[in-house]
């Protein structure tokens, strides 16, 4: 696991679009509140049945999002998951894998409610909750990534 200091962090979030709302304190906050982990192709970030204690957000890199076993969705930067099984404290339904280097920001179970408080952090965790709800819809499963 590799650690960044938290404006080293906002720098590289910066380049993000789907954060492109948060102003630079908002992710400065993000920096500060997440541990960097880089994971190799091919490798399980969290999986299905997991109760885990982090959130994810892709700063680099692609993943597949699986529910039992087939794949139902790519995620890529900007992309947060395990985040919705980490707030309601229940199992995760999904498994998700690298499916190329990964470089993510784990954020505890502490430190993540309060970057929903952030305006850019909520849009972007809604944007992301509205496409697991069509996601879901189509696979009749809930998908809490």
């Amino acid at each position: 696991m590799t650690k960044r200091h938290g404006a080293t962090k906002a720098a590289m979030l910066r380049t993000i679009p789907s954060l492109s709302r948060c102003s630079q304190r908002e992710l400065a906050t993000i920096g500060a509140a997440g541990d960097e982990i880089v994971l190799p192709a091919g490798r399980v970030l969290m999986a299905e049945g997991e109760r885990g204690d982090e959130a994810f957000l892709i700063v680099e890199g692609s993943a597949e999002v699986k529910v039992a076993g087939e794949t139902v969705a790519e995620v890529g930067p900007g992309d947060f998951v395990g985040e919705m099984a980490l707030l309601e404290r229940r199992p995760r339904t999904a498994t998700v894998v690298a499916t190329s280097p990964l470089r993510v920001l784990a954020i505890g179970a502490r430190r993540f409610p309060g970057l929903l408080d952030l305006p850019g952090v909520a849009w972007a965790v809604s944007r992301a909750l509205a496409e697991r709800l069509r996601l879901a819809d189509s696979v009749r499963v809930p998908v809490a990534v």
